[in-house]
Order: structure tokens, then C-alpha cells, then sequence
């Protein structure tokens, strides 16, 4: 390729142009202008899910472009906030660059930190201050009610641990998991059906503060959970499929039992 042939590359703000056209009335795009906060919300969403989708896969081709999807988020929020005279995404760059220094004094100030557990303590001395300017009546107030929900319990969990709302060990999470089974229990014959859906909840909710207290992250327990059990109902599909040249609605249950208990004890020899 000849220097003449060679691409200038586009800039952030040819990229914040894009957008005014796109929202821009009369020549701009249909479906962009049919947009408001609340469509684009779910885009979003789904953009960041992507992101993390790629970097699990280690696809770092694939993550620059999701990375791009997602950076076009942002912008598409400022300027439907700029046309209402609320903020541009000029605002929020400032917000967000004057966040990241003031949240790390160690580095752009005076304070020391010496490990990962000096620096969380710093940033949340410091967001305990920038909340109480901001009239905060919860220390709850700031765990978003969008997140998902194993997340936001985890969240909710780890903001009233802070201030000693926690269990002093293990032993009276594992009690209070007992205690819930046994509600769940009497629940499940009680004919209410909202009751029983709130017994449900608080066994998840029980479960998430257990995988917390070890250490874990309940959101990834719950993907892996998922991720192994659709490897193993492919793996029990294509048996199907392969082995006895059969469909899966043509198979009995106890035929896909043996074919799933097969595929179990496959993986665990293979992890021997």
C-alpha cells in the first residue's frame, strides 16, 4: 500500500461526529432518531456482555471490536443527553478524569498504599465522602437495582459485611442455608405460590453469601454452572446423534440419563 493509498485513522471525535449525524433530523438515520435512553439501555447491556464474551474466548481480534461497540454506548448516550441540554460527553470525560484522580490520592496526591487491600480502602474512604456530600440516606444507595441479580446480591451482601452485618464464620451461613431448605420445604406444599417463589429467592440469596464468605463470585459460579452444563448436553446430542443415529425426541428419558452419565464420568476421567 502507497502512502497515498494509506488511511488516515479516524479520531474520537470523528467518531462523537458520527453520531451527531446519525441523531441529525431530517438526513440523519431512522432507527437512531427512534432511539431514547431507555431502547438503547438494553444495547448497552448487552454490548459489555459481549466484551467479557471475548475476552473468556482470549479473541483479542474480536474484543477491538466489541471494545469499539462498546465505546459507541457512551456516545450515543451524550448526545441524546446534549440534545436535551443535559451533559455532552466532553461533561462526562471531565467527570470521569477528575473521579480517577481524586479516588487515587497514592497516586496523584499524598496518601501511601502499599497492597490492593490499602488501595480499596482509600477508594472507598474516598466514595464515602463524595456520598455524603451527595445527601446519601443508605449505604445501599449506589448498588445499582439493573445489576444482575446474583450480582447485586453479592454487592448488597458486601456492603452491609463493611459495617458488621456478617456472619463471625462459615458455620452460620451453612446453618442459615439448612434453616431456608427446610422453609423451602414446607413452601413447596403450602399452595402459595408467591410464598414459594420467596423461598426460592432467599435459598439463592443464602447460596450467594456462602460462595461471598469463600471468596468467590456467585455470577461466575452461576456461568460456569451453565457453560458446563451445556457441554455436556452437547456432548450427550451428538452422542445421540453419532452413536445410535437417533434424534433427541425419538430418545427416553433413561436413554439421555445413561448418555449424560456417560459424558460425566468421560470429563472426570479425563481430568484424572
Amino acid at each position: 500500500m502507497t502512502k497515498q493509498e494509506e488511511k488516515t485513522p479516524y479520531t474520537f471525535n470523528d467518531l462523537v461526529n458520527v453520531m451527531k449525524a446519525l441523531r441529525t433530523p431530517e438526513t440523519g438515520c431512522p432507527w437512531d432518531l427512534e432511539q431514547d435512553f431507555d431502547s438503547i439501555a438494553p444495547y448497552t447491556i448487552e454490548e459489555a456482555y459481549e466484551v467479557e464474551d471475548a475476552i473468556k474466548r482470549k479473541d483479542f481480534e474480536n474484543l477491538r471490536e466489541e471494545l469499539g461497540d462498546l465505546l459507541f454506548q457512551p456516545i450515543f448516550h451524550a448526545q441524546m443527553a446534549s440534545e436535551d441540554n443535559l451533559f455532552n460527553i466532553y461533561d462526562i470525560i471531565h467527570d470521569v478524569t477528575d473521579k480517577m484522580i481524586t479516588r487515587h490520592p497514592h497516586v496523584f496526591g499524598n496518601a501511601t498504599a502499599q497492597t490492593g487491600a490499602d488501595v480499596d480502602q482509600i477508594w472507598d474512604a474516598q466514595k464515602s465522602k463524595e456520598k455524603g456530600r451527595n445527601n446519601q440516606d443508605s449505604i445501599l444507595d449506589d448498588v445499582p437495582r439493573a445489576f444482575p441479580a446474583l450480582l447485586r446480591a453479592q454487592k448488597l451482601q458486601k456492603k452491609v459485611a463493611k459495617v458488621g452485618f456478617e456472619w463471625p464464620d462459615i458455620s452460620g451461613v451453612i446453618a442459615k442455608l439448612d434453616e431456608e431448605l427446610d422453609e423451602l420445604k414446607q413452601a413447596r406444599h403450602s399452595g402459595d405460590a408467591a410464598h414459594h417463589a420467596e423461598e426460592i429467592g432467599d435459598v439463592f440469596f443464602v447460596l450467594v453469601n456462602y460462595a461471598r464468605m469463600h471468596g468467590l463470585n456467585a455470577e461466575e459460579i452461576m456461568r460456569a454452572a451453565n457453560d458446563k452444563f451445556e457441554r455436556r448436553f452437547r456432548a450427550v446430542e451428538n452422542a445421540v446423534k453419532v452413536d445410535e443415529n437417533k434424534a433427541l425426541k425419538d430418545c427416553t428419558l433413561e436413554e439421555l440419563e445413561a448418555q449424560w452419565q456417560a459424558v460425566k464420568k468421560a470429563e472426570k476421567k479425563a481430568k484424572a
